[in-house]
């Protein structure tokens, strides 16, 4: 029978439920059981594909090409496994099922209501989730707070599942006790509040984690424990701590995986290595003294007066992966494209870092100040990578500056620009004639050839490779030739040999773009080709 844990927020948004939900799966997982994880996101959107990133952060593409919320993403890095399309789902998604199948009689001419087919339609979603991955516990992970009105028919659907199965559901609640300066001490209000508004949609709280910036102590534990209804042991520390990954060793420290175990009478299991591993890892990186500094020049991470590392957070996990496989301490600046645009002569800061990456995005705003970037880059030798958009921009800044092709452009910037090096892929023109933008692009993973005795070769060690997209515009074949006469390596393709998925520049440190996003499969106990060779080259030639 397979068992059942939501992880619901209190008090307020971004209080960790996504790595709270990973490290759960990942410490029950080295008790020997199998484990997947679900996200629902409230939003009517039907994808994250359409949501700003500096609003929602990253869209995480999966290898069967859904467009999914970050938290996939720490999923798959925490339980080194793929997660489907069918662990992620939104407001949008599930009301769009169940209105076509009204429209399709499926309901056998019942009325249709928000209560039950909407919660019984995420139900059905939860256990498909479940049964795909042969589970013997499903996460399931609800995105924002218990309190917000959007998420009435998700918990409504948790308290179904849990009437159904009284003994295989069990409920956590992630609550912040925030420390006021001015108080200088740990305050439970919020979260009990926090539980009576999770009581009033029938639910109680099994655990509560407690996010704060220091552990909780016993007399605050011993309050909750009174005025929320929970056993003094089910009360989780959940301090700040120096990576996530240090998140999953603090609750095997707390008991957590106990705890759940005997909710759930699950029947225990011979354990496994996989903590020790994820500890080895934790204890390495907090040893490590010497740095790499890496820039990446992008347009994604301002909010207001504040920086959302979110939009890139699977490259920034990355970077750290292959930072400490070769026992360097990772230090990462943001280099904003619309300032070198502004104030060229910034463009010289470039020089202070020992590698830069341009990664993925979307129109031109900024493009002007990334070709400056990524010229600069080229000719003063700094390790770069190129990912997606980058990839895209170092070809047109190549054929610009090298093959002597000065208005060279992309459709995407320049719709009747006369040498579009990069067009809109053929079966995209349609699609975006009649507006048709939601999950339409080229997503998920595709198999990409590797020319012989190229540098990409050598580094994935393969011929063959599959990699994930996420794009509508690609590489015109048209000017082929005329930018490898100039010297441009194309050291990756399409099996057919029609698209061009990764080009290099030979007698340069490192210079690689590939158009698809080697981030997405980069793990923490194994760091992917690109970002070790990026990593590498960047040590090597440290300024």
């Amino acid at each position: 029978m397979t068992k059942y844990v939501f992880v619901v927020g209190g008090v307020m948004s971004s209080v960790g439920k996504g790595i709270a939900a990973a490290s759960c799966a990942k410490i029950l997982e080295s008790r020997g059981y199998n484990l997947t994880c679900v996200k629902i996101d409230p939003y009517i959107n039907v994808d994250a594909g359409t949501m700003n990133p500096t609003e929602h952060g990253e869209v995480f593409v999966t290898d069967d090409g859904d467009e999914t919320d970050q938290d996939i993403g720490n999923y798959e890095r925490f339980l080194n496994k793929n997660i489907l399309s069918s662990n992620y789902m939104t407001t949008g998604r599930v009301y769009s099922t169940v209105i076509n199948n009204e429209r399709n009689l499926k309901y056998k001419g019942k009325c249709v209501e928000v209560v039950p087919h909407i919660p019984v339609e995420v139900i059905r979603r939860i256990k498909e989730a479940g049964n795909k991955a042969d589970a013997d516990i499903v996460i399931i992970e609800i995105g924002g707070t218990i309190g917000e009105y959007q998420n009435l028919l998700f918990l409504e659907a948790a308290r179904m599942l849990k009437l159904e199965n009284p003994k295989d559901v069990a409920f956590i609640m992630v609550s912040y006790l925030p420390i006021p300066k001015m108080v200088g001490e740990m305050k439970t209000k919020p979260t009990q509040s926090a539980v009576r508004t999770l009581n009033t949609s029938g639910i109680q709280p099994d655990i509560l984690l407690c996010r704060a910036e220091t552990s909780i102590d016993e007399k605050r534990k011993e309050k909750l424990s009174t005025f929320c209804n929970v056993p003094k042991d089910r009360i989780i520390a959940a301090p700040d701590v120096a990576s996530i990954y240090d998140v999953a060793l603090n609750f095997e420290k707390e008991g957590l995986d106990e705890r759940i175990i005997e909710i759930l009478q699950l029947e225990k299991r011979e354990g496994n290595d996989q903590l020790k591993v994820w500890k080895k890892l934790s204890d390495k990186t907090k040893k490590l003294k010497e740095e790499v500094k890496i820039g990446i020049v992008g347009k994604y991470f301002k909010t207001g007066d504040y920086v959302l590392a979110d939009s890139y957070i699977s490259v920034i996990e990355a970077i750290k992966h292959a930072s400490w496989f070769y026992n360097k301490k990772p230090v990462i600046s943001w280099l904003s494209s619309d300032e070198y645009e502004k104030n060229p002569e910034k463009i010289e800061e470039l020089s202070l870092y020992d590698g830069i990456i341009v990664p993925g995005g979307f129109g031109n705003r900024g493009i002007e100040g990334k070709i400056k970037a990524i010229n600069y880059i080229r000719e003063n030798n700094i390790p770069f990578l190129g990912i997606c958009y980058g990839m895209q921009l170092a070809t047109i800044e190549y054929a610009r500056n090298v093959a002597g092709i000065k208005d060279a452009t992309s459709e995407e910037i320049d719709k009747k620009g006369d040498n579009l090096i990069i067009h809109t892929m053929a079966d995209q023109i349609e699609k975006i004639n009649k507006y048709n933008y939601g999950g339409t692009m080229r997503l998920g993973a595709y198999a990409c050839v590797l020319s012989n005795k190229s540098k990409v070769q050598k580094i994935y060690k393969d011929g063959e490779i599959s990699e994930r997209h996420r794009h509508r515009y690609e590489f015109n074949n048209k000017y082929r030739k005329v930018l490898e006469d100039s010297g441009l390596i194309i050291s990756g393709t399409s099996p057919d040999n029609k698209l061009v998925e990764i080009i290099e520049i030979p007698n340069h440190p490192h210079f690689i773009g590939c158009q698809f996003h080697p981030e997405f499969k980069s793990r923490p106990v194994k760091p992917h080709p690109l970002f070790k060779s990026f990593i590498k080259a960047s040590i090597d030639t440290k300024r």
